[in-house]
C-alpha cells in the first residue's frame, strides 16, 4: 500500500476507504499504523471473555456493542483524518452508529494490548481517546493480567489499576462489573 511507503503524506478517512490491500490500519492525525497480524490466542480469549460478559449484561439495554474490526472515525466532523479500530467499543448515542461503524467518540473503549501495539495503546491512543471524549477506556494486558481502567473527569483521565483477583466496575453502563478472574483464565 502507498501510505507505508510515503511516511510525510497525510492520509484523511476518503483515502483510507481505497486501501483495499487485505491488510488492517489505523489512521490517526492523517498518520498511517499498520495494525498486527493476527491477534495471539491469549488476545482472542480476552477478547471474547470480556465480548461474552458485556454482550450478557448489555442484552435489552440501550447502548450497543462493537468488537474489532470496526471503524471508529473520532474526528469525522472535522479532518476527518482519524479512523481506530479498538478491540471493543460501547455506544450509547445510536446517532453516532453508521453502516460503516461510528462516528465520534464512543461512550467506552477497550484495547487489548499487544506486545506490538501497547506502547500506542498506552501513549498516543490514551491522549486520542481523551481529546476525543471517550468516557471510560481501559487497556487489558493479557501478559500481565491487569486493566487500567481510565475515567474522563473534566478533560483529564481518572486511572484505576486492577488485576486478575478484582471486579471491575464498568463505570459508563451502570451496575456493570467484570469478575476479571474469569477473563485471564489461563
Amino acid at each position: 500500500m502507498e501510505a507505508q511507503r510515503d511516511n510525510d503524506r497525510l492520509f484523511t478517512y476518503a483515502d483510507y476507504c481505497t486501501w483495499d490491500d487485505d491488510q488492517r490500519y489505523e489512521l490517526i492525525g492523517g498518520r498511517v499504523y499498520a495494525m498486527s497480524p493476527g491477534p495471539s490466542s491469549g488476545h482472542q480469549g480476552v477478547g471474547l471473555s470480556l465480548v461474552r460478559e458485556l454482550a450478557v449484561f448489555l442484552k435489552g439495554k440501550h447502548c450497543r456493542m462493537f468488537f474489532a474490526p470496526f471503524d471508529v472515525r473520532l474526528n469525522a466532523d472535522k479532518e476527518d483524518n482519524t479512523v481506530v479500530q479498538p478491540d471493543i467499543v460501547v455506544i450509547c448515542d445510536h446517532s453516532k452508529i453508521v453502516s460503516s461503524g461510528c462516528i465520534g467518540a464512543p461512550d467506552l473503549i477497550i484495547e487489548i494490548a499487544s506486545p506490538s501495539t501497547a506502547r500506542r495503546d498506552k501513549t498516543l491512543k490514551f491522549d486520542l481517546y481523551k481529546k476525543s471524549g471517550v468516557r471510560e477506556y481501559w487497556i487489558v494486558d493479557p501478559e500481565t493480567k491487569t486493566v487500567s481502567v481510565h475515567l474522563l473527569r473534566d478533560g483529564e483521565y481518572i486511572i484505576r489499576a486492577y488485576t486478575d483477583a478484582d471486579t471491575a466496575p464498568v463505570h459508563v453502563l451502570e451496575g456493570c462489573s467484570i469478575d476479571l478472574s474469569e477473563i485471564f483464565e489461563d
